[in-house]
């Protein structure tokens, strides 16, 4: 923990903590006039490698296959211009928003990229492409952060949300990265072990931190399930409360567990980019269903301080309750327990 702490630290320029301080400053104060001022630009960003997968989980659309929106790769040129527009100023770039980041042949290439820009990076995977050459290039890349998707401790339970993936093969993975960080004597990627806690894993939740001392990985992070139909209940809500984003109502049913509060955090400091360059407003709009513009059109900035974003930001003060992608949010919520 202590050397991914130094390693975001050392990304901090005086250019990058002062816009911290003007994007924190104009929530606030937009929060008390209730109106949609923004100052500054994001400090984190989620650029969509792919939004093609192997695995066919039933909560996550492209397990399901279920996009309205077009599939593809993110191509390396455009992510460049992007990312050297926004490098000044930007401190957390997260390779992942839908797909598997490794399925895109060119992914670490644009880790390579943003590391150059001294830009702290991160992603999330599914562990099945870490054989031993992609797990020596990740440490090669500069990649400050892996994430690797954990969900059962047994191939039984792991293949009950993980449709269609190895169990053996991702821990295998995991295995190849903390080898190739000893080899290469490389403090990164800080190596993570998500566990989405489901009811059907959630009696394995001892199992995972075991195995995660085994291989070697750094950190164990107990992650709480978005599910889509959860009003008259779900098979995936967890038993245990405090693991579940959803209480039991006294209908019988279940609800969010935080209140839909007008404001939200996110539309301040955070962005989502498709692997297209469609610039959605956060993770929870998977089909890109509230586009705030279009960065093949114009440049970020544009698309930041335009008229869609004020809109929207204007719309979260109204009612959080009144937009769709707003009634699942987990804003207000733990999402790591």
């Amino acid at each position: 923990m202590l050397n991914d702490t130094l390693h975001f630290a050392a990304k901090l320029t005086p250019r990058r903590v002062l816009n911290v301080l003007k994007v924190l400053a104009s929530f606030y104060f937009a929060r008390i006039t209730r109106r949609p001022i923004q100052w500054g630009l994001p400090f984190t960003v989620s650029i969509e490698p792919t939004t093609a997968c192997n695995l066919r989980c039933p909560e996550c659309p492209s397990g399901l296959r279920a996009f309205t929106r077009p599939t593809g790769n993110l191509r390396t040129d455009f992510f460049r211009r992007l990312v050297d527009e926004l490098a000044p100023d930007l401190l957390y770039l997260i390779f992942y928003f839908q797909g598997e980041p490794y399925i895109n042949p060119n992914f670490l290439e644009m880790v390579a990229h943003a590391r150059s820009r001294k830009i702290y990076t991160i992603t999330s995977t599914n562990g099945h492409f870490l054989d031993d050459d992609n797990a020596r290039r990740t440490v090669a890349s500069g990649l400050d952060r892996l994430i690797i998707s954990v969900d059962g401790a047994t191939q039984e339970v792991y293949e009950q949300y993980r449709i269609g993936g190895q169990l053996d093969k991702v821990l295998e993975g995991a295995a190849n990265v903390v080898r190739w960080k000893k080899q290469l004597r490389s403090a990164t990627p800080h190596v993570i072990f998500q566990f989405l806690v489901v009811r059907p894993n959630e009696h394995q939740i001892p199992d995972i931190y075991r195995m995660a001392r085994e291989i070697g990985v750094n950190e164990v992070k107990l992650k709480t399930a978005q599910v889509y139909d959860y009003r008259q209940g779900n098979p995936l809500i967890p038993l245990q409360q405090r693991y579940a984003r959803y209480r039991p109502t006294a209908d019988g049913g279940y609800e969010l567990k935080n209140k839909l509060l007008n404001h939200c955090w996110k539309l301040w400091h955070a962005c989502v980019i498709t692997w297209d360059g469609k610039v959605a407003p956060c993770c929870f709009d998977k089909d890109v269903s509230h586009p705030m513009g279009n960065l093949r059109e114009n440049t970020f900035r544009e698309v930041w301080r335009g008229e869609a974003y004020q809109n929207f930001r204007q719309n979260i003060f109204k009612g959080r309750d009144q937009i769709d992608i707003c009634t699942n949010c987990t804003e207000g919520c733990k999402v790591w327990v």
